[in-house]
């Protein structure tokens, strides 16, 4: 079964068609809300479908529960989670009335508190005015552009953006190979934005400063030595302060800017877990790979810089 087939069926499965139909035609929903709410519990069909739930009968308040906090865990902010609830809420509110589940799973469920401590994330907007910080004519302009691209266009945490080897960066396969907690290896797709920006630092900037100290990293400091992790908080900080972003920045802000951005777009989570290489969102047991042209495709598809 291909990747769009298995989608299908967990849709027909928990007979969104209907739902999607009584948002529009009975509640008077705008077309806006009727897709966000279409495309959030598609995201928890495939999730339960991971989980070998094939009928929304049959989910309980410990999957819903545990939907949520995966929710979290890919940095999706508390307004975006907060909706989320409310349309399962509404979904099975709906199936209830229909007569299709006995038992209500959403009637405990409960949405992140207003003013609760979650990442941030920034819109894209933000992110554009962050990459586009760092000045070109600046000593070490391209690689802090080289850094951010890299952050925010392949969602990596700041200690795989310092651990990257020149040898990681596969740009004529539009791939980096980031080996994550546990020493766990992924490819990852990159846009041509983030290609372009890297190629420029690896041809003009980082020949200057490889002194022999480099130890093969792609991001060097001004010494020539690999960049620390302290080292690549201190370009996002800069960068967040000349973007005139009022919110905390940290590199980690980048990575769940990235799996929002794709899962607001509408990606699923199986590939945006694949992507950020988080092992524990039990939804491994639909495969036991993703194909990486897949991956191409999503990426391509639903990351505003792909």
């Amino acid at each position: 079964m291909t990747v769009a087939d298995w989608r299908e069926r967990a849709a027909r499965d928990f007979w969104l068609e209907g739902f999607q139909d009584f948002l529009a035609l009975e509640s008077g929903h705008s077309a806006h809300t009727v897709e966000a709410y279409t495309r959030d519990l598609r995201r928890l069909a495939e999730f339960a479908a991971s989980r070998g739930v094939r009928h929304p009968g049959e989910v309980s308040r410990t999957l819903l529960r545990d939907f949520v906090y995966l929710l979290k865990d890919l940095g999706l902010s508390a307004a975006t989670i907060r909706r989320e609830v409310s349309a399962l809420r509404t979904y099975f509110g709906f199936l209830a009335a229909e007569g299709r589940i006995g038992v209500d799973p959403s009637d405990r469920l409960e949405s992140p508190r207003r003013g609760r401590t979650l990442p941030d994330t920034l819109a894209i907007s933000e992110i554009e005015a962050l990459l586009a910080a760092p000045g070109i004519d600046e000593p070490l302009g391209w690689r802090d552009r080289a850094l951010l691209e890299l952050g925010y266009g392949a969602g990596l945490r700041v200690s795989e953006l310092c651990g990257l080897a020149t040898t990681d960066l596969l740009l004529a396969d539009n791939l980096v190979r980031v080996f994550g907690k546990g020493g766990k290896e992924r490819l990852v797709p990159l846009g041509r934005t983030v290609i372009g920006a890297v190629s420029v630092y690896l041809h003009q900037l980082r020949p200057e400063l490889d002194r022999g100290k480099s130890a093969g990293r792609v991001l060097l400091n001004a010494r020539g030595q690999p960049l620390s992790r302290v080292g690549a908080w201190g370009v996002v900080k800069r960068a967040a302060a000349r973007a005139g972003i009022r919110k905390r920045v940290t590199p980690h802000t980048l990575r769940h800017s990235f799996a929002t951005h794709l899962l607001e777009g509408g990606a699923d989570l199986r590939a945006v877990q694949e992507m950020l290489g988080h092992a524990d969102l039990s939804t491994t047991q639909i495969y036991t790979h993703v194909d990486r042209e897949y991956l191409r495709t999503v990426h391509k598809q639903f990351h505003p810089r792909g």
